[in-house]
């Protein structure tokens, strides 16, 4: 039996569709989090993208995300390597790692609906949108104590 891509090629070797579909679709990346200017920590929030469908725990308009939302950012090979916060459970950063993804993973488990099941994603835990931040000092009052 042959080994699955994300054992066998580097994250530049994936094609678009193998690339997309180590997302798991825990939604963490669609969190907005804050970072301490002085200490660079970043500290996770429950406030959603206003492009994150919380039903659903995905973006609403995946395609045109980077134009809409300006702080969005679309991952890549190099970015992976170097964003911090990036969730201890992220594919992208496991397999840069070199170590295998989850058993509630979709390309595990054969079903998008694990990751939700094992409590991995943030569907139903988000507490606001984004467009209900009218202050920036309203993101204070969704602070999470650790990562989701």
């Amino acid at each position: 039996m042959s080994q699955p891509f994300w054992k066998t090629k580097t994250l530049e070797q994936m094609s678009p569709t193998e690339w997309e579909s180590l997302c798991d679709g825990c939604g963490k990346c669609c969190l907005s989090k804050l970072e301490d200017e002085d200490t660079g920590e970043i500290y996770w929030t429950s406030v959603s993208c206003r492009l994150f469908d919380a039903r659903t725990c995905r973006c609403s308009d995946y395609a045109n995300r980077l134009a809409k939302v300006e702080d969005c950012i679309g991952l890549t090979p190099d970015n992976v390597r170097t964003i911090s916060w990036l969730p201890d459970s992220c594919a992208y950063r496991l397999v840069n790692e070199g170590r295998d993804l989850a058993w509630w993973h979709p390309l595990i488990s054969g079903s998008r609906e694990t990751v939700h099941a094992a409590g991995i994603s943030v569907r139903g835990r988000t507490t606001a949108s984004e467009t209900d931040m009218h202050d920036p000092e309203d993101y204070f009052d969704h602070m999470l104590a650790d990562q989701p």
